[in-house]
């Protein structure tokens, strides 16, 4: 049996934030229940028991939202009663939650460290930049408070990532972003390209990334990482560090990197079960934990058909000589579909642009890295 891995969303759409490029708001708004409220302990109490007993090695619970700690910190310490009593083969446990940081405290903060949770924290860089996109219900923005939860997490030694939603209006401010998290001490990167809603030609808002900012991002970025590393200050990007590890002709950790999509077990509160997290919606619905088994849901028709949908791969793709680096990238990028069939990325010419300016350095660092 591979590794389990549940991607949790004990508090469905809910938030406490009120970000204007918030891609599971609009998944919400096209489901016909939008928000399927928090998770109830029965439910939490039936996922655990099933993980467990279809996990043989490793099972990971991670959280996601919507804002996973609106579920209250009482449902987490129930999610590690519930796993030490239905743990019964000793699986290796990972806990892992994406928070924006807003109800942190020190309970909080204390618990997180004490059960060995990898938090990712949303952080958008420096006030000016963070409060331009993630606000509060009233308006104001939300930095000074995800600044105290670094404080918190550093004062109880939580281990935690950096989350940045990469718009086409901060693209270009990448430097001094990345000056701004290097003064802050952080050592591990994820900038995430934002997502127009579902079923839309992309590129018709404001923060809408362009190919071609994106393209000004990555290249700007990869200069800063580059030159860190050789300077000896190695600072982990996601993207970067997947990018290297396929030129060393390892298989890419990011699911969106490796070509092809994977099923995954996706779960909202009302224990409702999809395959991946940027199509928690009506028409990939796979089953639900409180009747079906993971066994059927994995092997149901509807899994297979996602994961078939995206092995078509644009013949301007196949042909690229990036592509063993790229692989095409994340199905989601490559929507809406034509004639059933995804089509070219719409950050191909980004890609491109990017591999031809850092290639023979990433190739450079695949060796340095193949060394140590």
């Amino acid at each position: 049996m591979p590794p389990v891995s549940l991607l949790i969303k004990p508090a469905s759409s809910n938030c406490n934030l009120r970000c204007e490029y918030c891609f599971y708001h609009s998944i919400a708004e096209n489901r016909q229940i939008d928000s399927y409220g928090i998770m109830d302990t029965e439910t939490l109490e039936v996922l655990v028991k099933k993980a467990l007993e279809y996990s043989d090695d490793i099972c990971t619970f991670a959280f996601q939202g919507g804002e996973p700690t609106l579920a209250g910190l009482e449902f987490y310490k129930k999610l590690i009663e519930f796993v030490t009593k239905y743990n019964n083969k000793n699986v290796k446990i990972n806990y892992a939650i994406q928070t924006n940081g807003i109800i942190i405290d020190d309970k909080w903060a204390e618990f997180l460290a004490a059960n060995n949770f990898l938090v990712g924290l949303s952080l958008d860089g420096p006030k000016d930049i963070h409060d331009s996109h993630r606000v509060m219900p009233n308006g104001k923005g939300s930095y000074s408070r995800v600044i105290e939860t670094v404080s918190l997490f550093n004062k109880y030694n939580v281990e935690y990532n950096i989350l940045f939603v990469v718009t086409s209006n901060v693209a270009r401010y990448i430097n001094k972003i990345y000056k701004f998290f290097k003064s802050q001490g952080f050592k591990y990167l994820q900038f995430i390209p934002c997502l127009d809603p579902l079923g839309e030609q992309p590129g018709g808002y404001k923060h809408s990334l362009s190919p071609e900012r994106y393209a000004f991002f990555l290249k700007t970025l990869f200069d800063q990482y580059y030159t860190d590393i050789k300077k000896g200050d190695t600072i982990s990007i996601r993207y970067f560090d997947n990018i290297i590890g396929s030129a060393m002709g390892y298989k890419p950790e990011a699911c969106g990197m490796s070509g092809i999509c994977a099923c995954q077990f996706v779960i909202e509160s009302n224990g409702g079960v999809y395959p991946c997290d940027f199509y928690v919606i009506d028409e990939w619905y796979l089953g639900n934990l409180n009747k079906d088994s993971f066994e059927d849901i994995i092997n149901s028709e509807k899994a297979q058909e996602f994961i078939e949908v995206s092995k078509y791969i644009d013949p301007n793709c196949s042909g690229c000589r990036w592509f063993h680096l790229c692989r095409g990238g994340c199905r989601r990028d490559r929507e809406p579909f034509v004639d059933g069939k995804p089509v070219l990325n719409r950050y191909c010419p980004a890609f491109m642009e990017f591999f031809e300016y850092a290639g023979n350095r990433i190739f450079e660092l695949a060796q340095y890295f193949s060394r140590r």
